[in-house]
């Protein structure tokens, strides 16, 4: 009988088989999204709850980092609007939960930027508000879902849809994606020179 670290771990690899399958040209258009963004000044930003906030900061790290050891290069314009507890409290307490990614939105996004809205059930009120008001100031929208992927789907210029209810599985399925994405990111941009190998 298969234990439940067996069975996870399988479910796991087959939910990540088949978005590989289905998704692999949405992901391009995804990547050529980003990379015209960042070529011509613009960045990207992510949101999400919980885990997937976590993912929003894990993603934006490697871009504003490196993903990759042996590829040094120069720091990519990246965002995740879930870091300042200040700005997150505020906003919660001044205008409600469901504006916190909103508020700094509008501040911080522009024109031909990128946004990455995170929802494992596709129903985050504070995500969508974000997916909207995203695509009414011109910026580019990503969703990174789960379950159904609706409503976050119907905001989303492109979308990732996990096929499954398991949170669990679905946030492993994103930053396996989110890592995926940003590799072919750092490949297109190195291959057109616009981002040169650094040394350490």
């Amino acid at each position: 009988m298969d234990s439940t670290f067996t069975t996870a771990l399988r479910v796991s690899g087959q939910l990540k088989l088949t978005i590989a399958e289905a998704f692999a040209g949405t992901a391009d258009l995804i990547v050529d999204a980003c990379v015209r963004s960042l070529v011509a000044g613009g960045k990207l930003m992510f949101c999400g709850n919980g885990g997937s906030a976590s993912d929003s900061q894990h993603l934006a790290a490697e871009l504003l980092v490196r993903l990759r050891t042996e590829v040094n290069r120069r720091p990519l314009a990246a965002v995740a609007l879930t870091l300042d507890p200040t700005v997150l409290t505020a906003g919660g307490n001044d205008f409600g939960f469901e504006s916190i990614f909103e508020r700094p939105l509008r501040a911080l996004g522009v024109r031909g930027d990128v946004l990455f809205g995170l929802t494992t059930s596709g129903r985050s009120v504070n995500v969508l508000r974000a997916l909207q008001a995203a695509r009414g100031m011109g910026i580019t929208t990503i969703g990174l879902l789960g379950a159904t992927g609706q409503p976050a789907s119907q905001h989303c210029d492109q979308s990732i849809i996990v096929p499954s209810n398991d949170t669990a599985r679905i946030q492993e399925c994103h930053i396996t994606i989110g890592h995926a994405i940003i590799q072919m990111i750092e490949d297109h941009l190195l291959a057109g020179s616009f981002l040169a190998a650094e040394e350490r």
